[in-house]
């Protein structure tokens, strides 16, 4: 990771404060995406908040699957809210993703 100390600081506590529970390898490639170059001019708690909602997807649900099957991303990501708001419970996570027609 290439941020700055403090960012590495704020990203790190950010990430803890946010899922309590996630196991160490998920919370290790989070806080690098957190920490990423694209990443750099967003609030610490906001990189780690679309870090761990992209990882998850990515890796936790059958986000991939549904666009090897021809979803586009928007409807890909619909249907994989509740698998994602699973890992996020079960990492005790302070936050759940929303789906935009309740909000």
């Amino acid at each position: 990771m290439n941020a700055p100390t403090g960012r590495r600081r704020a990203i790190a506590k950010a990430l803890t404060a946010l899922l309590p529970l996630a196991p160490y390898a998920d919370m290790e490639k989070i806080r690098a995406d957190a920490g990423a170059v694209h990443m750099k001019s967003l609030p610490p708690s906001i990189a780690v908040w679309l870090a761990t909602i992209a990882h998850i997807r990515h890796v936790h649900t059958d986000y991939e699957k549904l666009l090897a099957e021809g979803y586009d991303r928007d409807s890909a990501r619909f249907f994989v809210i509740e698998q994602t708001n699973r890992v996020l419970t079960r990492w005790r996570a302070t936050r759940l993703l929303q789906d935009e027609a309740e909000e």
